[in-house]
């Protein structure tokens, strides 16, 4: 048979087979009279009853939706295939960035297919690490997962934070480093805190018991700091710093690493801080204040004596170091030692008597050694176009640690020498992904207002631009987070087919600083929305692929992103993927730490804001049109973005969607918003997502 005619069999095979998946019986989803008054503006929401994620009638309606969505999965002939070899791309050893508590040197370590990675310690570099705590054994399942760890500054006591099922709710326990036993201390209700060592216990954040019924739900308010000594029970915990006149701040207590100061730093939302400053040496002295306002970033990265360095976007959307003494701290007194320059600081971090720099040139990073005031020494090599993920050092050592990855190449960790100024990596991944057959490019487009928009473009060497390559958009823009190189190993299943994988810096993230944040922020929010638009179109007139082999993905906030775009745009992409996303622009700020939100999208008791959250919001904004073919992700335990957000734009999306394709929502079950997933229910959504994007662009596997 001639390759042509084959070519033609295959395509009236998958024609064929759309055809059939377009016949899918979903649930009814009834509805009820709900209309909402948003300043003179009535406003249905017939799904309101499914924010009630603990009412029978949710948990029935999710289980029916998860049928149908598996019924569907089922069908795909390779989604087996696909499962099978994303678990060999995964299953590759995994080291994160070693960092030193006195004497000991610490890392996590994932020999390949383990749930959650498991803690180690060393005496030196050679020697043969030792298990310090081994997360999957707290859970049969894999989905009790670590939230965070603290160890004290003498490397004998690590404070650990436990979170069930995905959700943002924490306890703290403590174990013996040296023994390896746990202590019987348990802290409850912890979220959004720091673990801050100072002697014999340590400082953290918590809000107060919610109701039993609501503890995924309830709006948190009135987040309290508290001290913890060893050994006592969580009620005898001394109460440290309380706001009872702004229920909606969140506090984060953090020691100086001589332990002489404790610093607190407050938020309003997800930007902008104050800080106060009290002398732990002195037990009657009061907070000092440092900054008042909710304006700006500020971060204390080290103190010599009473001598401050803080890292900061003060009057310098690039960010900069300075250093203030506490005698005398007004912000008229701070002297910069890094200025601001034309790229974006990220981040400083002391190693002995010397400073080490990591900035973002047209985003991929570059470091730099200085010595205590501030001027270069040497620049710190990095290998091409690449991420520096961490750096882990400190004053006490002339050594620091710190990793870099690409699109193409997962983590490799080094060590720097900053005596000598050389780099050594000490690992490297042994992976089934052949790196060196793909490539990546940068390219800049225009956005609708003109705007140039950088963006990362990977795909195997040598393929041909014929506008017929499938192709996957994934973005975020928002909240100051950059989206900058990084090894996603599920994209490699994607990258191996022949697929285009790209990624473009959207205004609203901190790829250029606070302006380029701020631009996509509010009712500038659309700007977010028209760069990813021209990125797409982008990659279609340059005849990367076509709207018909396009599929677009984001998260979260980049969930609101597809929502908003494929409202828009229905006939921009062939799939959709928007995954725990923020999709009810109108009530998000009711929920948990929602509010803390509004800094970035405003909120729906303002007016003004009202008007240009009505306007994009994807729920209130889906109405009769030819879809993509959509497969919504979420968790029952998400309690970062709460899962009525999918459930509501799953409902609404299946009765508004006039054309064959799919819309499909799957409910993750004991999962939450992403954070601490284990390795299983990572591959197995992930089996499922590409098995959806292949099926639907008409790709084989």
């Amino acid at each position: 048979m001639s390759l042509s005619k084959l070519i033609l069999l295959n395509l009236i095979f998958t024609n064929l087979c759309l055809n059939t998946y377009s016949q899918i019986n979903y649930p009814i989803t009834k509805t009820i009279k709900q209309t909402d008054d948003y300043h003179g503006v009535k406003v249905e929401d017939p799904y309101r009853w499914l924010e009630d994620d603990n009412s029978p009638e949710t948990k029935s309606w999710v289980e029916l939706q998860n049928k149908v969505t598996n019924e569907y999965f089922t069908q795909i002939g390779y989604k087996e295939k696909i499962k099978s070899r994303l678990t060999e791309l995964w299953n590759y050893e995994k080291t994160s960035t070693h960092f030193k508590k006195g004497k000991l040197f610490f890392s996590f370590r994932n020999n390949g297919l383990q749930n959650q990675s498991i803690l180690y310690s060393q005496t030196s570099l050679l020697d043969e690490p030792i298990v310090v705590l081994d997360p999957n054994n707290l859970s049969n399942d894999g989905t009790t997962s670590l939230s965070g760890i603290s160890i004290s500054k003498d490397g004998l006591y690590l404070a650990y934070g436990i979170s069930k099922s995905g959700s943002d709710w924490v306890e703290i326990h403590i174990k013996n480093i040296i023994t390896k036993e746990d202590l019987k201390d348990v802290i409850n209700w912890v979220k959004f805190s720091d673990i801050s060592w100072k002697g014999n216990g340590f400082y953290y954040s918590r809000y107060d018991a919610p109701k039993n019924d609501k503890a995924f739900t309830q709006k948190n308010e009135f987040h309290k700091v508290y001290y913890h000594e060893l050994g006592k029970a969580q009620s005898e915990d001394v109460l440290v710093y309380e706001d009872n006149q702004h229920p909606s701040r969140n506090f984060s207590a953090q020691v100086t690493h001589d332990e002489n100061y404790l610093l607190i730093y407050g938020s309003e939302s997800t930007s902008g801080q104050n800080l106060v400053i009290k002398d732990l040496s002195s037990p009657q002295s009061k907070f000092i204040p440092i900054v008042s306002n909710f304006d700006n970033e500020y971060g204390i990265i080290e103190n010599i004596g009473n001598q401050f360095y803080m890292y900061t976007n003060f009057k310098a959307p690039k960010y900069k170091l300075v250093k203030f003494s506490l005698n005398n701290p007004a912000q008229d007194n701070w002297e910069d030692v890094l200025s601001e320059k034309v790229d974006l600081l990220e981040s400083v971090s002391f190693c002995g008597n010397k400073l080490i720099s990591n900035y973002l040139k047209n985003v991929s990073s570059k470091l730099f050694l200085h010595d205590i005031n501030g001027r270069i020494e040497k620049e710190i090599m990095l290998p091409g176009i690449c991420k520096v993920n961490s750096i882990n050092s400190s004053r006490d050592d002339n050594f620091a640690f710190f990793s870099t990855v690409s699109f193409t190449s997962p983590e490799e960790i080094y060590f720097y020498d900053a005596r000598v100024g050389a780099s050594k990596r000490i690992f490297k991944p042994n992976t089934s992904f052949n790196s060196n057959q793909y490539e990546t490019k940068q390219v800049y487009y225009k956005s609708k207002d003109g705007t140039k928009i950088s963006m990362f473009i990977t795909h195997k060497k040598g393929i041909e631009l014929n506008g017929n390559n499938p192709c996957f958009v994934f973005g975020y823009g928002g909240f100051n987070i950059s989206y900058t190189p990084e090894f996603r190993i599920d994209r490699a299943v994607f990258l191996e087919a022949g697929g285009i994988y790209c990624v473009p810096n959207l205004r609203g993230g901190g790829e250029y600083g606070e302006e380029w944040h701020l631009n996509g922020t509010k009712c500038k929010k659309q700007n977010v929305f028209d760069d990813f638009i021209a990125a797409c179109d982008y990659l279609v007139e340059n005849k990367y692929t076509s709207h018909e082999k396009l599929a677009i993905h984001g998260r979260s906030n980049g969930g609101l992103l597809i929502g908003a775009v494929m409202t828009q745009r229905p006939d921009i992409a062939k799939v959709a993927i928007p995954t725990v996303g923020v999709l009810d622009m109108l009530r998000f700020h009711l929920f948990t730490i929602g509010r803390a939100w509004s800094v970035d999208y405003g909120n729906s008791e303002s007016k003004e804001e009202f008007e240009c959250l009505y306007k994009y919001s994807p729920l209130h904004n889906l109405k009769k049109a030819n879809y993509p073919a959509t497969l919504i992700l979420t968790g029952d335990h998400d309690d970062r973005v709460v899962p009525a957000h999918s459930f509501k734009f799953a409902a609404t999306l299946q009765k508004a969607n006039s054309g064959s394709n799919p819309t499909l929502i799957r409910v993750d079950v004991n999962a939450g918003h992403g954070s601490g997933k284990p390795t299983d229910k990572q591959i197995a959504e992930f089996a499922d997502m590409w098995s959806f994007v292949f099926f639907n662009l008409g790709m084989n596997y």
